[in-house]
């Protein structure tokens, strides 16, 4: 008896469509959708992508939920796998799983004022919100992405910044950690921006995606601005293998980051996240 496609056990062998390159190792696939999989996504979630012969990583998608037909991810090559597949370019093949994980809490939003924090790749999560904040402007207070990097040569999505800033109803805030290249802007860590930034922590939700340690600091920075621990929000990208909890090799506390999140609450977090080399 077939598998189903729609088993997320089963991948879907999609081909590239386009690659473009985003930062010093980053590269953005966008395939082509598979007519057996699951239609559509959630900001937030995640595909395991299997580069053949290599192996198969976790991948957040990093496009727009109205347009479910393009299927887009942003890769870092850091390994064996992410490096293979940063290499495929128009016509590759590979194969996906998904969509899997929670999503972002888009749900809650309306009518609140959102503050999004990325660091690093932790953009490329965050950019789904993005989009769909932006597509329905109307429906919420302030919005304002916090974006922090290494680098003003490592920063993502330069284009997309400079268009969101100067639209005028978003707040856009970047800083880097560090400046040998001409640099007009903030230096500095990303949890900086967070004091001086508009909001009303009575009414916001946060939405913050990064590199762990950055994740913890900054949900502290938000919550000592006044924000409750349950409008915290955290993306977190462990050692998943399997994608749907049967493993454990993703494991943190009482969770199992690939069934539970990638996106969890900052209150179910907060005492794992202080355990050292949890």
């Amino acid at each position: 008896m077939d598998t189903p496609a729609t088993d997320p056990m089963c991948p879907c062998v999609v081909r590239v469509r386009r690659r473009r390159r985003d930062g010093p190792g980053v590269w953005t696939l966008e395939l082509e959708a598979h007519p057996d999989a699951p239609n559509g996504f959630e900001a937030g979630q995640f595909n395991m992508v299997t580069a053949f012969g290599v192996g198969e990583v976790p991948i957040s998608f990093s496009g727009d939920p109205a347009h479910p037909e393009r299927i887009v991810h942003t890769i870092r090559a850091v390994g064996p796998v992410s490096s293979a597949l940063t290499r495929l370019g128009p016509g590759a093949s590979l194969a996906i799983r998904g969509p899997l994980g929670t999503g972002w809490p888009m749900g809650e939003a309306p009518g609140r004022d959102v503050v999004l924090v990325a660091g690093g790749l932790g953009l490329a999560p965050l950019r789904p919100a993005i989009y769909r904040l932006l597509a329905e402007r109307a429906r919420y207070g302030h919005i304002t992405l916090l974006y922090g990097t290494r680098s003003p040569k490592d920063i993502l999505f330069r284009r997309e910044l400079y268009a969101w800033r100067k639209r005028g109803d978003i707040a856009v805030e970047v800083t880097v950690d560090h400046a040998v290249e001409p640099w007009h802007g903030h230096v500095g860590v990303v949890t900086g921006l967070i004091g001086p930034a508009r909001f009303d922590p009575r009414r916001t939700l946060a939405l913050v995606c990064g590199p762990e340690i950055m994740m913890r600091f900054a949900a502290e920075a938000l919550a000592a601005a006044g924000l409750a621990h349950e409008a915290i929000y955290l993306s977190l990208e462990r050692n998943m293998k399997c994608g749907n909890g049967l493993c454990g090799h993703c494991q943190l506390g009482g969770h199992l980051i690939c069934r539970d999140g990638p996106v969890l609450r900052y209150d179910g977090l907060r005492e794992a996240l202080r355990v050292r080399e949890l």
